[in-house]
């Protein structure tokens, strides 16, 4: 039996609709970027959460128990941020639970920085898991 990496279908299968009136809205207004979309989420996330602007001028943000929200100019730029995120709160919570972590000086997380968070790279690193999910799952883009 093989068991798919992830089925999106079933796991959006809900929302499928609003996901896809929405994602209609922004190629339509080809606000990617700044649009109307972008200023509505901003607007609903501050206001929840009081941290406006938080998405605009960053990649990411951790929700307190909620979980995490990435951005990107592109689905996989975007998805490869969450990813990395994701890793990234899971080697804090192991280094929390070994000790003390060893904090890194603003100079080399600047360096780190420079090197890999363009969006260019977010979007390069995703492709190789594009790729291999598409392969365990040749009909996932059909309609």
């Amino acid at each position: 039996m093989s068991i798919p990496f992830v089925d999106l279908r079933r796991l959006h299968a809900d929302s499928r609709a609003d996901l896809l009136s929405a994602f209609a809205r922004v190629l339509d207004s080809g606000g990617f970027v700044q649009g109307a979309e972008v200023a509505a989420l901003e607007s609903e996330f501050g206001a929840q959460y009081g941290a406006s602007h938080a998405l605009a001028v960053n990649k990411a943000a951790i929700l307190a128990n909620h979980g995490l929200l990435t951005v990107g100019h592109s689905v996989d730029e975007a998805a490869w941020w969450f990813i990395t995120m994701e890793r990234t709160c899971q080697a804090q919570l192991l280094a929390e639970a070994a000790g003390t972590p060893v904090l890194i000086d603003a100079e080399q997380a600047e360096l780190t920085a420079a090197q890999v968070g363009h969006r260019s790279s977010g979007w390069y690193s995703f492709q190789p898991l594009y790729d291999w999910i598409t392969a365990q799952q040749p009909d996932l883009l059909e309609e």
